[in-house]
């Protein structure tokens, strides 16, 4: 093939250019690699000194905030509502009327379960009375009968004969006896009547209280659902003593016996109160971390909405059982209780957790990076006054999260050698290796006139400039 003078001309340049970078670029890198590898022979070895101090260990994670006291309001008979007394932001006492229903179909239950009642004593007071029974016996003779004597007698004047009268028989007299009779069996099934009636009537005096809600908690109103005018539905329960019940309440959730953490959610009701009072945090920890954890541990809580916010906490409980698990990560939750003021939080902050699990005071400590290995027994280089160098064995205690407590194997004073974190052969760059070598460093010819291969492209076998695209 012919090569025009002009293009040949180009060609000349380009291949002259070519190896003009080549050759810059080359002793760019023999300068900058005998450069780094003097600083990196006259650096020195990075030491720490085995001293006392503090050793913290703690496991971390994340949460959100609600307080046991938030609560949702109900009434407990449903029905038109017919007031509503308070407004979202208002804040409430106990006790405090926060809306009323209709009455009407309540109050005529209260009156059908007092007629019930009254005709139910009445019938008690009949059965406990009992029947009044009369019985009559037949009376009986008691008197006796004398026979008539016949006599004779002489006299001046004349003999006589007589005849003695006989004496009367008594009339027999009946007998009276009243008696009252109380049949128990109806008495018994009486007052069972009676009972009942009570029970109804305490009832329905119950659900009338219920048409009229009051707060069962300080607090404040966050949400109102209906409005007046609307039907509402009731929780239905009454009080079996009597007393008068003025609504429910359903709160953030209930406790597991923790075996756990609580279960926690947003209250819902007809009206929602929220309290900040006893203020609680529930946070999931990775399956190792949460082996860590116990009941009574200090922690701090950090607000991720004001990272400057750091609450004091303690451990409540932690649950035994997987709060969730995904891609086969598997965390466990825990509740803890923030002390100190909690008036400004709110239910629902999100929160990172820090859990201290172990502390060491005026223990003997190094940097985790002066020691090698795992487990109780690790390794370490003691750096000499002279700069000779030992290695010893060293049983450690607490693992803090920068710092390891060493119970043998080193006394305070002494200088261990840390291990490097930097990686390179001295060169300057982070491989080892000028950019591009190893991994490709140019594309050759092809690279020049080409616009797109450019130098840096290379062989992956590390070759210097590579061959054509």
């Amino acid at each position: 093939m012919k090569v025009l003078p002009r293009r040949r001309g180009a060609v000349l340049v380009n291949s002259a250019l070519g190896v003009a970078l080549l050759g810059g670029a080359a002793l760019a890198y023999t300068t900058l690699d005998s450069g780094t590898s003097r600083a990196a022979t006259s650096s020195k070895v990075r030491t720490a000194t085995v001293a006392k101090g503090t050793v913290q260990a703690t496991v971390s994670g994340s949460g959100t905030l609600f307080s046991p006291s938030d609560a949702g309001q109900d009434f407990t008979t449903g029905g038109r509502l017919t007031s509503v007394k308070v407004a979202v932001g208002d804040a409430v006492k106990k006790g405090q009327v926060l809306a009323t229903v209709d009455t009407a179909a309540a109050q005529q239950q209260v009156d059908q379960a007092q007629a019930a009642l009254n005709t139910a004593e009445a019938n008690l007071t009949k059965a406990e009375a009992g029947e009044t029974v009369t019985t009559t016996l037949p009376g009986t003779s008691t008197g006796s009968s004398n026979s008539g004597r016949t006599g004779s007698g002489s006299g001046s004047g004349g003999t006589g004969t007589g005849t003695g009268g006989a004496s009367a028989q008594s009339t027999p007299q009946p007998t009276t006896t009243t008696t009252v009779k109380v049949d128990q069996a109806q008495v018994a099934s009486a007052q069972q009547q009676v009972d009942n009636a009570e029970a109804t009537l305490a009832n329905a005096k119950d659900a009338l209280a219920g048409t009229t809600l009051t707060a069962t908690t300080d607090g404040t109103v966050a949400s109102i659902a209906n409005k007046v005018g609307d039907t509402v539905s009731g929780t239905g329960s009454t009080g079996s003593s009597g007393s008068a019940s003025s609504g429910g309440s359903s709160s953030t959730g209930a406790k597991s016996g923790t075996s756990g953490g609580s279960s926690s959610s947003t209250p819902s009701g007809f009206i929602v109160l929220t309290n900040p009072s006893g203020m609680e945090v529930t946070a999931n920890f990775s399956e190792l971390d949460s082996l860590k954890l116990k009941k009574g541990q200090s922690a701090t809580v950090t607000l991720n909405a004001q990272s400057d916010t750091k609450l004091d906490a303690t451990v409540l409980s932690v649950s035994s059982l997987p709060s969730s698990s995904t891609n086969g990560a598997v965390q466990y939750g825990a509740t803890l209780q923030i002390s100190g003021d909690t008036s400004t939080l709110r239910t629902g902050l999100s929160a990172t957790i820090s859990v201290t699990t172990g502390s060491a005071e005026a223990a003997l400590s190094v940097p985790t990076a002066a020691l090698q290995g795992t487990g109780s027994t690790r390794t370490a280089t003691v750096v000499h006054d002279d700069g000779s160098t030992e290695r010893v064995q060293v049983a450690v205690g607490i693992e803090g999260d920068s710092t390891v407590q060493v119970t043998e194997g080193l006394t305070e004073g002494e200088k261990v050698e840390l291990t490097s974190t930097t990686a390179g052969t001295g060169n300057g760059f982070p491989s080892g290796q000028f950019p591009g070598a190893g991994a490709g460093a140019g594309a050759g010819a092809g690279g020049f006139g080409g616009g797109t291969g450019g130098f840096g492209g290379g062989t992956r076998n590390g070759g210097g400039g590579g061959g054509t695209r």
